[in-house]
């Protein structure tokens, strides 16, 4: 009998684009399978400390099934379920952990720009499909059931009396009516218009005054909801809103915390600064493709910023100069061609010419040996002496160690294989041949990439 697997799934298959279960069809559905998670018993927080998947964790899955989208707000789970901050932040955690959840876009902390809940999928583990018998069709998260194995069905009828049970539950709550304090019922008024019926006796009776009528009531200009306009951001939340730019726009920064990129840039923000143009600067300053102190080094790079470039001229300018190489480089890579060319190392190319008889001369950048076809050509290359193959080889060999082939694949395509095999040695050639048809399984993917 073989051991079921555990459920873990990483951070960064905790994705809508790289989870490998399918997005569950209802909320029905979907309870079902974290009914089967929470009994299974398949998945275990790798932690020292906090909860553990179970009641409280269903409670919260219940409570997501109501959000459409899946946006779960931490405050607001809070307010629907009593729980604490960290509780609900650690069965969210298990929830994506045991692969229930995908995350669809991730949220931010930007306090300047309004912080935004993270959107989520719900998702149905590979395991719960594999352990139930559940037949799939289609390709990736988008996958859906199709029938169910026979020994499947009975497991499968007990997790839907689970999920069924939660919800009359949800929904017999929701249906409660909520409990009064014994307050006299106040009259419905309409205008020129008073209910009677639910008034006392006439011992008692009044009438409200007309201020109170529907039709007369008015409520005090101080009183009245106004339009929220967008507050003006002082010094603090413009260098926090820089930050934030530059946090998403430059990938060295990703990992960075906003509060402290938000110190670090506070005297190009201060002086009116924007992303555009502190990407300018840090262009000009040098590329850089990776760092392993991002903080210190942009520190580092933004040292006198502001005093270099002390107005909004000299900024405009460097960031059409930044501009400018961006579209140089993109187009060099355009213009770039993968053609053949022969080997770049000037000392191989002399002594290839060498031993074709060519002392003092090179060949150019773009010229292989064996260009032409010719029998001349076969010729000079067969009558070569052994030194001069010698020579050959070992610069093929070289070269074939680098991962370069040019050499022995022009010879194979312009003179024949035989002749190749003849000047390199048919073992050089055969590797050189087995290497290019090997890489060319492996990139598409064709029968027996993986076979050794």
């Amino acid at each position: 009998m073989n051991t079921p697997t555990t459920l873990w799934v990483p951070e960064a298959g905790q994705w809508l684009s790289t989870t490998t279960g399918r997005v569950a069809s209802d909320g029905y559905s979907w309870m079902q399978a974290v009914h089967w998670v929470a009994e299974d018993g398949r998945y275990r927080p790798r932690r020292s400390h906090g909860p553990s998947f179970g009641a409280t964790t269903i409670r919260i899955a219940r409570e997501l099934i109501s959000l459409s989208p899946c946006r779960p707000g931490i405050s607001h789970l809070q307010r629907r379920l009593g729980m604490s901050e960290r509780t609900v932040q650690y069965h969210l955690q298990m929830l994506r952990q045991a692969g229930l959840l995908a995350y669809v876009r991730r949220g931010t902390r930007v306090r300047t720009e309004g912080a935004l809940a993270s959107e989520f999928a719900r998702v149905i583990p590979r395991g719960f499909d594999l352990a139930l018998g559940i037949r799939t069709l289609g390709e990736g998260a988008g996958r859906r059931a199709v029938g169910i194995a026979e020994q499947g069905r009975a497991r499968m009828a007990a997790l839907a009396r689970l999920a069924a049970a939660g919800a009359r539950r949800r929904t017999a709550k929701a249906r409660s009516p909520r409990r009064r304090t014994a307050v006299a019922r106040r009259p419905d008024c309409t205008p020129m218009v008073v209910n009677t019926h639910s008034l006392p006796g006439a011992d008692g009776s009044f009438l409200p005054p007309e201020s109170k009528l529907a039709g007369g009531s008015r409520t005090p200009r101080s009183r009245q909801r106004r339009a929220r306009l967008p507050a003006r951001l002082n010094k603090i939340g413009r260098r926090h809103q820089l930050a934030g730019e530059l946090i998403r726009e430059v990938d060295w920064l990703g990992r960075c915390q906003a509060p402290r990129i938000a110190w670090l840039v506070r005297h190009v923000a201060d002086a009116g600064w924007t992303a555009v143009e502190v990407r300018a600067w840090l262009h000009l300053r040098g590329g850089v493709t990776d760092a392993r102190r991002p903080s210190g080094l942009l520190a580092a790079l933004l040292d006198g910023a502001e005093r270099v470039l002390d107005t909004p001229a000299k900024r405009s300018a460097a960031v059409e100069q930044w501009r400018d190489s961006r579209t140089a480089a993109r187009r060099r890579h355009r213009q770039w061609s993968a053609a053949p060319s022969g080997p770049r190392s000037a000392a191989v190319r002399r002594q290839v010419a060498a031993a074709l008889g060519r002392p003092g001369t090179s060949l150019p950048p773009g010229e292989t040996v064996g260009a032409s076809s010719g029998s001349d050509d076969t010729a000079a290359w067969t009558s070569l002496s052994a030194a001069d193959r010698e020579v050959l080889r070992e610069a093929a060999r070289g070269e074939f160690l680098r991962g370069e082939t040019t050499l022995v694949r022009s010879a194979v395509d312009d003179l024949g294989r035989a002749t190749a095999e003849e000047v390199y040695g048919s073992a050089l050639v055969s590797r050189v041949l087995r290497l290019a048809a090997g890489t060319s399984r492996m990139a598409f993917g064709g029968r027996g990439a993986g076979a050794r």
